[in-house]
């Protein structure tokens, strides 16, 4: 282990500027600040760790040997969970109907087959009505100009 000397010496560019910079509130000692080419999290995130999200897809993902009506069948955790959701909501279980009809309208909202109500757009400000304002007496002075520019050119046509 390595352990720095105190004293200042000559070639330590740190102990040369302590002599004028004053020690204090949001001011920590020069010596006490992060070294320089060492991280503040030297060991980091784990390479290969794995978030909530993945590590629930992994499990769901299983596969799993199931007998049904006699029938051994390899099936994944996620299809039997459904399954058995499904079987408890058709024996009037209100929790598991009530769970299904969730999951169902969040898959299709997500296939777009549910369209989402439309909200009430908020109502404008008055800075934001008079920018609405000036933007459509804008257009109409551009559309205006743009007509009796055809009909400039619809005359000199006529005419010539």
């Amino acid at each position: 282990m390595k352990v720095a000397s105190i004293s200042p010496n000559e070639t330590d560019p740190v102990a040369e500027t302590t002599a004028d910079y004053e020690v204090g509130y949001g001011k920590p000692p020069r010596r006490a600040g992060f070294q320089k080419g060492r991280s503040g999290n030297p060991k980091g995130r784990p390479k290969g760790s794995k978030n909530l999200a993945t590590l629930l897809n992994e499990a769901l993902d299983e596969k799993v040997m199931v007998t049904e009506d006699g029938k051994r069948s390899r099936v994944t955790k996620r299809e039997l969970v459904i399954k058995q959701l499904v079987n408890k909501s058709a024996a009037a279980d209100l929790r598991a109907i009530k769970q299904l009809t969730d999951i169902v309208q969040g898959v299709e909202r997500q296939a777009g087959a549910l369209p989402v109500a439309p909200s009430e757009p908020p109502a404008l400000t008055p800075m934001d009505r008079e920018v609405v304002e000036l933007f459509v007496a804008r257009l109409r002075r551009q559309i205006a100009a743009e007509a009796a520019e055809a009909a400039a050119a619809a005359e000199t046509e006529q005419s010539g």
